[in-house]
């Protein structure tokens, strides 16, 4: 079988210079042949609709492909719409952390300056209150001061006027004390 194999293809190697010969237009002429069978081979091809299947499977393929850029566009743009979106949106926050920290350094001020006339005015009421009670205190001192030296002074006296007073003048003296308060009370 390797022999045969080998004969064929020898031969099968020489025999196209061999078959040009003689005249074209004759089924012994191999190009005249080869011509034959690619024209039925193109005519099955358009008998069969072939060329308009491929044409009509790379039509559909370019219309997919179509429609899968359109998408792509449409999702970019959207993506793009959505980013800028977002961007916004982060701006809008950040003004408004912003403003909310300035808000609060601001209370924090304010904040701080009431505490401060807070504790003014609080140490001011404590020290009028603490000057009130050591004025207080210091009208107490006086008064116990003159309590004391009028008690004193009234000891003094009772016992000057007990030394030199005789018992009937201290009962003239009860007597007319009596007589006063009783025309005074009634």
């Amino acid at each position: 079988m390797r022999n045969t194999l080998a004969l064929i293809l020898t031969v099968g190697a020489a025999s196209p210079a061999l078959a040009a010969s003689g005249p074209f237009f004759s089924l012994g002429n191999t190009d005249f042949v080869v011509l034959l069978g690619f024209i039925v081979f193109i005519a099955v091809l358009f008998y069969f609709k072939v060329p308009g299947m491929i044409g009509g499977a790379l039509d559909n393929r370019a219309e997919g492909i179509k429609s899968e850029l359109d998408e792509a566009r449409a999702l970019h743009e959207e993506a793009r719409s959505l980013l800028a979106s977002y961007e916004r949106k982060q701006r809008e926050v950040q003004g408004q952390a912003d403003a909310i920290v300035a808000a609060a350094k601001e209370d924090a001020v304010l904040a701080a300056d009431q505490a401060k006339a807070d504790l003014e005015s609080s140490i001011a009421r404590r020290l009028a209150a603490a000057q009130d009670q050591i004025a207080s205190a210091e009208a107490s001192a006086v008064k116990e001061v003159r309590d004391h030296a009028v008690t004193v002074a009234v000891s003094a006296a009772s016992a000057i006027l007990a030394k030199q007073m005789t018992a009937a003048q201290a009962n003239s003296l009860i007597d007319a004390s009596i007589t006063d308060v009783d025309t005074k009370l009634h």
